[in-house]
């Protein structure tokens, strides 16, 4: 499932560094996050979805190699970003 379009905008305003950011790991982090999400939300009423759980694995796993990455370059922003986004670590 794709995020809709005006969601996608919405979420690189909130969370890019500069005006032509799109690609910055707090941008594609604050994405990831939105479709992980939505596929939760999908999996509380198709629990034996196992094709999709797939791609939910594999969005995580991306989303921790991007946090992994941002924590090492500038642990300041990593700080920053998982406050505003609610996660865990």
């Amino acid at each position: 499932m794709a995020l809709a379009k005006q969601t996608k905008e919405q979420i690189v305003s909130d969370y890019r560094t500069h005006e032509s950011d799109t690609g910055s790991p707090q941008v594609q982090v604050a994405l990831l996050s939105k479709r992980i999400n939505e596929l939760t939300e999908h999996f509380k009423t198709h629990k034996k979805d196992n094709h999709s759980r797939r791609g939910l694995l594999m969005l995580v796993s991306q989303r921790r190699s991007l946090l992994d990455h941002l924590k090492k370059s500038d642990t300041s922003r990593y700080q920053a970003l998982i406050g505003t986004l609610g996660l865990r670590r």
